[in-house]
C-alpha cells in the first residue's frame, strides 16, 4: 500500500468514538497487542520499541466503517509484517533502535539531557544504555513517571516554578525602577500626566509585592514555569 496507509488510518480513527479511542479500552478488548522483544539469529531484537499494534479484531470491528471487506485490505501479512520476512523485520527494528540511540546520544554530548524533564531524561538513558537507574522502560517505576501527578510533584518542576518567580521578580523590579526614574526626572511633566505614570507605578509596585510573596509559587502551580536556558 506504500504511503496510502497514512491516509487510511485517519479515516478509520475519525470514525471512532472517544471511548473507542481510549487505549485502556482498546487493550481490554484485545484490539491492540503489545510487541515483545525476541531473539533472532542470536541477537536480541527490541521489538517492544514499536509499542502496540492493531489486531485483526480491531480491523473486523472498526475498519468496516470505511471498507466493505476490511480483511482484504489489512490481511495478516500487513498486520504482522514479520510473517512476510522475519529477517527484514528484525533488521528494521534494529535500524530503528540504532537511530534512536544515535539521536539520544546527542543529548548527552551537549549536556541537555540534564535539562530534560524526569520521564524524558529516563527515556534518553534507556535509548542509549537500555536502562535508567537499573530499570527498563517496562518497569512500573519508570512508567509512573509519565503521569501528570508525578511531573507536578517532581523537584525538576519545582525548580521551574522557582525560576519563573525569580524572573518575574526581576522583571517587575526593572519596571518599578524605570517608572521611578522617569517620575523623578525634571523633564516630561506633561507626558507624566498624560501617561498616568503615578497609577502605572502604583500598579507595578503592587505586582512586585505579589511576585515577591512566597505564596506566589502556589499561583504558578500548573504553569510551565521557566526553562533553565
Amino acid at each position: 500500500m506504500d504511503h496510502d496507509v497514512s491516509l487510511l488510518i485517519p479515516e478509520i480513527w475519525c470514525r471512532l468514538s472517544p471511548q473507542e479511542r481510549d487505549p485502556k479500552f482498546l487493550i481490554s478488548e484485545q484490539l491492540l497487542e503489545k510487541l515483545e522483544d525476541f531473539t533472532f539469529e542470536g541477537k536480541l531484537i527490541p521489538a517492544s520499541r514499536l509499542g502496540w499494534r492493531i489486531t485483526s479484531r480491531f480491523i473486523r470491528r472498526f475498519a468496516g466503517r470505511v471498507f466493505d471487506n476490511p480483511n482484504k485490505v489489512f490481511d495478516a501479512a500487513i498486520l504482522k509484517p514479520e510473517s512476510q520476512d522475519e529477517a527484514a523485520f528484525a533488521d528494521g527494528i534494529l535500524f530503528i533502535a540504532e537511530a534512536q540511540e544515535r539521536i539520544a546520544r546527542t543529548y548527552f554530548e551537549d549536556g541537555s539531557v540534564d535539562l530534560a524533564c524526569p520521564p524524558l531524561k529516563a527515556l534518553l538513558h534507556i535509548m542509549v544504555n537500555g536502562t535508567f537507574e537499573g530499570r527498563t522502560i517496562s518497569d512500573p517505576e519508570i512508567r509512573s513517571m509519565f503521569t501528570l501527578e508525578a511531573m507536578l510533584a517532581s523537584e525538576w518542576y519545582a525548580d521551574r516554578l522557582r525560576r519563573r518567580q525569580q524572573r518575574e521578580q526581576e522583571l517587575w523590579q526593572r519596571h518599578v525602577q524605570a517608572l521611578e526614574t522617569f517620575q523623578n526626572s525634571n523633564e516630561y511633566a506633561e507626558e507624566k500626566i498624560s501617561m498616568n505614570i503615578n497609577d502605572r507605578l502604583e500598579s507595578a509596585r503592587l505586582q512586585l509585592t505579589k511576585v515577591l510573596a512566597p505564596e506566589y509559587l502556589t499561583e504558578l502551580q500548573g504553569t510551565l514555569g521557566a526553562d533553565a536556558l
